[in-house]
């Protein structure tokens, strides 16, 4: 069918959460979590305070059990005294019993179905009958209906929350820890939404792996349409990290999605303080809207919706390099590259068929580079080119940091499956930088690995010890780990399933503890966090994966 490539939002239901509304055509929502203790109540004030000066429009808080569940009432008490109207989100993991409570007391819900009535993750059965099977998704309606009947009474918002690492024993002996898995554990619980007629949901599925998150919610958007469901979206990459590497993959993930018209709702996951998430939400909302103009050549293209491409249009050339390259460090400019734009494509277009081996600079120096790219990405399909790609751009006058937006606007076409090669231009930054971000980038959509990859959560109240200083002492001893991917985690609940694909992993199991991993199996059980990074630099010895700093 003919489709502007133009920026467009998903139609979705509205969804009313306090005094915000999600979804339709109501701004996209920008929201944090606490790390505080959640019986911590001047804490978690004083922390959600910070949110909402900072512009977060939500704030969620842990609940892991009735107990604090119950003590949201007072943290929400406490916060209106103060004049703040911000709603409170109640994160519960395991406890169906602390759903029911914070149900009644805050505006909005969020449960996980791979632990909200499955049980946790034991493997004690793995093979199931078809009516095993389908007595077990009846288990699911019986548990959910209970708390389905309290939103509706007290006019409570629910998300229905998917994170890649914790789906249940049911849906892993089925699907295996995969996309098709992750979705059809959401729309299981969907369905006994809509059967009930509830539809105050929000829904998010999400992985640290940029690539699984953006193919799981593509996914997720055209299971929901073939059953006729509209339900809005929460976007987010959880574990992303912190600093710069933490941006990086934020904006690449949520960044290609909302540029897609995927999202009604976001939160940067940031292992800071929760207040930091917010300017880097805003910047990537804002960026999304400042690029989102038409260009005149995209009028004609014919391709399908874009928000539900879920395959690349263009994998990587055959003639290109084993690994993306990057100008300044692998190559440097040559006079031998045919640049292309959306604009002299039809005039390049026998030179580029002439020279297949020669690379064909895809420079976009427009107002609406994504969608510039995605006209070449078509046209380079619809020629059946083989010239590999260099995306080029220059930030030099982009009013967004060069971080977030060369995220955003080339994580999304490398995520389709465009791009061999990236030179990344700003007058305001060194040729260091620059080569860095563009490392960045590559790494963050698993096209290149060059350096260590860390996987760690932001914290919450279930986390029992200093994430932020261990965070910052384990990079100091391994960042010369190149390749190796090491999970930072706060807590069981987000431990071993979240960092799904880390190699080592270091996990709160109480109060200054922590159990170090490898892999998902459990190596070193509950051990002081004293004694952690010396005995997890011992656990990447013994398996060979050590290296000494040069």
């Amino acid at each position: 069918m003919k489709q502007n490539l133009n920026y467009r939002r998903r139609p979705t239901s509205e969804v009313v959460v306090g005094d915000v509304v999600i979804g339709g055509s109501n701004p996209i929502v920008l929201q944090s979590m606490t790390s505080t203790s959640t019986m911590d109540t001047p804490g978690s004030v004083a922390q959600a305070r910070r949110i909402a000066d900072a512009g977060g429009a939500i704030v969620r808080l842990t609940a892991q059990g009735e107990r604090e569940a119950v003590n949201l009432a007072e943290i929400r008490s406490q916060l209106r005294a103060e004049g703040y109207t911000v709603p409170l989100v109640a994160d519960i993991h395991f406890s169906p019993k602390a759903a029911f409570a914070a149900a009644e007391r805050v505006e909005k819900v969020r449960i996980n179905p791979g632990n909200f009535v499955d049980p946790g993750r034991v493997f004690r059965k793995i093979d199931y009958t078809d009516a095993e099977y389908a007595d077990e998704i009846g288990k699911i309606e019986r548990g959910l209906l209970p708390l389905l009947e309290i939103c509706k009474a007290r006019k409570t918002a629910l998300r229905i929350g998917v994170n890649h690492g914790s789906l249940s024993d049911r849906i892993m002996s089925r699907y295996g820890d995969t996309p098709a898995g992750m979705v059809e554990s959401a729309m299981e619980f969907l369905r006994v939404c809509v059967k009930h007629d509830f539809k105050d949901v929000v829904i998010s599925i999400k992985a640290s792996n940029v690539g699984v998150m953006t193919e799981t919610v593509r996914r997720l958007v055209k299971a929901m349409d073939a059953e006729d469901m509209h339900f809005p979206l929460h976007l987010g990459v959880t574990e992303a990290g912190d600093g710069e590497d933490g941006r990086v993959k934020s904006a690449v993930g949520i960044g290609s999605l909302l540029a897609d018209g995927i999202g009604d709702t976001i939160r940067v996951s940031l292992s800071e303080a929760p207040e930091a998430e917010i300017p880097v939400a805003k910047a990537i909302v804002d960026h999304i809207a400042s690029i989102s103009s038409p260009v005149a050549e995209a009028d004609e293209v014919e391709v399908a919706a874009s928000y539900d491409d879920c395959a690349p249009a263009r994998r990587r050339s055959r003639l290109a390099a084993a690994v993306p390259q990057v100008v300044g460090l692998d190559i440097e400019p040559s006079d031998s590259w045919i640049e292309v734009t959306a604009g002299n494509f039809d005039e390049k277009l026998p030179l580029l068929k002439a020279n297949p081996a020669v690379f064909a600079v895809a420079r976009l120096s427009g107002t609406s580079p994504v969608t510039e790219g995605k006209l070449l990405l078509h046209r380079f399909a619809q020629e059946g080119l083989e010239n590999p790609v260099m995306l080029r751009r220059d930030y030099s006058g982009c009013p967004t940091d060069v971080t977030l937006a060369a995220s955003i606007e080339l994580g999304a076409l490398l995520l389709r499956g465009f791009g061999d090669a990236l030179w990344i231009e700003d007058s305001r930054s060194d040729k260091e930088a620059l080569t860095r971000l563009a490392l960045g980038i590559l790494q963050a959509t698993r096209l290149r690995i060059s350096k260590t990859e860390y996987i760690s959560c932001p914290g919450c109240g279930r986390t029992l010890y200093d994430l932020q200083e261990a965070i910052a002492r384990i990079k100091e001893a391994t960042s010369h780990l190149t390749g190796l991917k090491i999970g930072i985690m706060g807590c069981i609940v987000n431990g071993p399933g979240e960092m799904a694909d880390a190699d080592y992993g270091y996990v709160g199991a109480g109060v200054g503890n922590v159990s170090l991993y490898k892999g998902k199996q459990c190596m070193v059980k509950n051990i002081p966090t004293a004694e952690a990074l010396p005995r997890l630099i011992e656990l990447i010895k013994e398996n060979g994966d050590w290296k000494d700093p040069e």
